[in-house]
């Protein structure tokens, strides 16, 4: 590990240690292969304040087999859905287009060579691959020879597959990022474990994040809190349109109340204990100091009994209160009133 691996650079951002979290909307294919609808999701995370909109790039006849397996979640085969949803590479190009147009950085997962080679044609800042692709070496390694940062996915995976993939990628001295998720549509809290996050940072010393598949925000904010370097989450225009991803998603109001959530989390991260600005005002009402609590005249020695702590604080400390007792009064000090060094001899 050398400490430039801490971070890595995603078009103008600096990801990793140090620096804000690069929170990924995850458009995937919940455009249901429509480009206005696609677009629509751009100018959503773009409002919510994302810095990235991810799609998903997929040329299905060179991803899989036709008649290959389905998963319950997905309703349908496979190879028709992605082939129905898939974007087309004009989309593609209006797409990345659009995105830089409203500042936000375009993104896509290729689940092929042909895609990982597509998407260096349009000029992409970063790959990002999915958790289906981890233990496929010779497609991370296509993708590492680009040398153009990586953020891997690892859900569903063992230590080991992880392991095998990170050295893969280190042997061609890619920088990359992790993302720690759980591949279930929608995750169950308890089987989130994001203690990983920080496992996956001392174990590698790479920026590494959370893809979140559960529902709402709660898993956001405790990855943000953790330390997570990035964060992904999927969007849709309204949970209410086709497709086996959307009720997993957040739409655009939630995703920008997401983001506001994360960014109020980094700036309430900080580890100096020191009084704060406005403190002061509340330590001179609730802090205490020490008072008389009866008539003490000129001349007279302070008894234990003439004096106690009592608020505001702005007087001497209460801490010092022993230090009073047996000090002569250099002047009557009448009951209820805040002793000063001027009334001591």
């Amino acid at each position: 590990m050398t400490s430039s691996e801490t971070t890595i650079d995603i078009g103008t951002r600096k990801v990793g240690a140090g620096q804000p979290c690069f929170v990924i909307a995850e458009a995937g294919i919940n455009h249901n292969g429509d480009q206005a609808l696609a677009a629509e999701l751009v100018a959503a995370a773009a409002e919510a304040g994302a810095d990235a909109i991810k799609f998903q790039t997929h040329f299905p006849e060179h991803e899989m087999l036709r008649g290959g397996a389905t998963a319950a979640y997905v309703g349908e085969s496979l190879f028709d859905l992605l082939t129905r949803t898939a974007l087309s590479r004009d989309a593609h190009h209006a797409l990345r287009d659009l995105a830089r147009n409203k500042g936000i950085i375009f993104l896509s997962t290729p689940f092929s060579r042909e895609a990982a080679d597509f998407l260096e044609t349009l000029g992409v800042p970063a790959f990002k691959t999915g958790s289906g692709e981890l233990t496929n070496l010779p497609l991370q390694r296509h993708i590492a020879r680009k040398h153009k940062p990586m953020i891997i996915s690892t859900g569903m995976s063992t230590p080991e597959e992880i392991d095998r993939t990170v050295q893969a990628v280190r042997a061609e001295s890619t920088p990359f990022a992790l993302m720690h998720c759980t591949s279930t549509y929608p995750t169950p809290y308890a089987h989130v474990q994001l203690g990983c996050i920080g496992w996956l940072q001392r174990l590698y010393g790479v920026p590494v994040g959370f893809s979140d598949h559960t529902l709402g925000s709660y898993m956001a904010f405790a990855a943000a809190a953790n330390g997570a370097n990035l964060f992904e989450k999927h969007v849709t225009i309204s949970r209410a349109l086709p497709g086996p991803d959307q009720q997993g998603s957040m739409e655009p109001a939630e995703l920008k109340a997401l983001v506001q959530g994360i960014r109020a989390i980094e700036q309430a991260s900080g580890a100096t204990k020191t009084i704060q600005p406005g403190e002061q005002e509340v330590r001179n009402m609730a802090h205490h100091s020490v008072v008389s609590i009866r008539d003490i005249a000129a001349g007279a020695t302070i008894g234990a009994g003439d004096v106690w702590a009592k608020r505001p604080g702005t007087g001497i400390p209460a801490r010092q209160l022993d230090e009073i007792v047996g000090r002569v009064a250099r002047r009557a000090i009448a009951k209820d009133t805040l002793i000063s060094a001027d009334d001591l001899d």
